[in-house]
């Protein structure tokens, strides 16, 4: 049966789903207003959607699986539900008022709160027991205080530059972590191809947190350097010709490659040599 697979149609969540998706080996459109675009090779349908609709076409069963932003899933109370994070289109949802305010979380109350993720506001104000006033807005809500329709805004932050422009600073804790998410309609028997999905996308996650590490260490400095690199299940240790020295193979975590390959040097590992992970499967 043919998979049928939602894709967020614009912005940098559509670019970042089309490249993930190139390197889990599925062909992509090449023109950016092809509404739908199919991959006869492994069996699949992309249907290129708002990523805000993503979550409802997915729920009501029109789709098998989605591409779309955990905080847009939340918001949008479908019968949907998260199935593998993907590591992109990080950000906090929090809340923002006006730097002279030094506004606390404690202040809510009864507060005019401006916002485009009604639902996702109302569940926490909820699980708090806070009363406020949701204005419901469509896209930026930056002006809504100065505008004179909110006191507070809830929003969407990924770097604070935009709420900084207009002389707001985010306050409390975030109400929200989120990230590009693959997401499926709850209670549903998974086929083949969403399982097959679900291995490919992760490896390409997998495969860009991590990087080969090879080297050659000296036996007396093995067990020290092996603890610094012991990979997914452990690393692999070949003899080499000089019957004193091994070689090692291992799994480090993209993030902490410099450093270890310095404390490695440090143990008396030598010929350190790194090598990106195109793809995986663990």
């Amino acid at each position: 049966m043919t998979l049928r697979v939602a894709v967020p149609n614009k912005g940098s969540l559509s670019e970042a789903s089309a490249a993930m998706l190139r390197e889990a080996g599925y062909r992509q459109r090449s023109d950016s207003r092809d509404l739908v675009f199919i991959d006869p090779t492994n069996d699949v349908e992309f249907y290129y959607l708002r990523p805000r609709d993503i979550a409802v076409y997915v729920g009501s069963g029109e789709l098998d699986v989605g591409i779309t932003g955990r905080d847009l899933l939340i918001d949008s109370a479908a019968t949907a539900s998260e199935i593998l994070a993907l590591d992109f289109g990080q950000s906090t949802f929090r809340f923002a008022g006006p730097v002279s305010q030094n506004l606390k979380e404690s202040d809510l109350g009864g507060k005019r709160i401006a916002t485009a993720y009604p639902g996702l506001l109302a569940s926490y104000l909820n699980s708090k027991k806070v009363s406020a006033d949701i204005v419901r807005l469509d896209g930026a809500v930056e002006s809504a205080i100065r505008l004179g329709v909110a006191d507070v805004i809830a929003d969407v932050v990924s770097t604070g530059g935009t709420l900084r422009q207009a002389g707001l600073a985010t306050f409390g804790d975030a109400l929200l972590r989120s990230e590009a998410v693959l997401i499926e309609r709850l209670n549903v028997s998974r086929d083949q191809g969403v399982e097959t999905l679900i291995r490919r996308l992760n490896g390409v996650v997998i495969a860009r947190q991590y990087v080969l590490v090879d080297y050659d260490v000296m036996s007396d400095d093995l067990e020290a350097a092996c603890a610094l690199t012991p990979g997914i299940e452990s690393p692999t240790i070949s003899p080499l010709q000089k019957s004193e020295w091994n070689a090692v193979r291992a799994m480090v975590k993209r993030t902490d490659i410099n450093r270890i390959m310095d404390e490695l040097w440090a143990v008396g590992a030598r010929g350190i040599l790194v090598t990106d992970i195109h793809a995986c499967r663990l």
